[in-house]
């Protein structure tokens, strides 16, 4: 997701992967941002390489400088640092997609140390969300998946709750309509 909202700022990306489709809407949710005095916090720094592979060639660098040919797979150590400095001045926290490759080691210390430091916070009283089923393999790797204040496989629907959607699952519910399959 970063690296469309770089591209909306007409930064090089690179390789790397960007929704074509939102630029627009990356375009637009910084200028909200903006006009309302919101921050929107993106990684100033990125872990880049020079293939989707676990054993590829990699180097950090501002994330205002990805070259041609490389792709982001990571966030970097000042972002790291930046967003974990963020974090601890909140009281709840709603997590929803890994900060990079987490499924490569070489590529999973910023996914981990969110995960860490999450976890951390949640020990704290913090409320911890974590949405989404990249989100949960992450914290289940790191081991603190447990310490969670609430887990969910549905990102995307979570996210639409959120937003305000009905569900039709949490309808049914609400209206206590419920459904029985029954085989023969």
């Amino acid at each position: 997701m970063i690296f469309t909202f770089y591209k909306a700022q007409g930064l090089s990306v690179g390789s790397s992967l960007v929704e074509e489709d939102k630029l627009e809407l990356a375009t637009s949710l910084l200028a909200k941002a903006k006009a309302k005095g919101v921050s929107l916090l993106l990684p100033s720094d990125v872990i880049i390489a020079d293939k989707f592979a676990p054993d590829a060639n990699s180097q950090t660098v501002p994330a205002s400088a990805i070259p041609d040919g490389w792709m982001g797979l990571d966030i970097g150590p000042d972002s790291v640092k930046t967003f974990n400095d963020a974090l601890d001045t909140t009281q709840t926290i709603i997590w929803n997609g890994p900060m990079g490759v987490f499924e490569f080691d070489k590529f999973a210390v910023g996914t981990e140390s969110i995960a860490k430091k999450l976890a951390e916070l949640s020990k704290k009283g913090v409320t911890t969300i974590i949405g989404g089923g990249d989100s949960v393999a992450a914290v289940e790797k790191v081991g603190v998946a447990d310490v969670m204040s609430h887990i969910s496989t549905g990102g995307g629907a979570s996210l639409e709750l959120l937003e305000g959607k009905e569900l039709p699952g949490v309808v049914a519910l609400d209206e206590g309509v419920m459904t029985r399959s029954v085989s023969v």
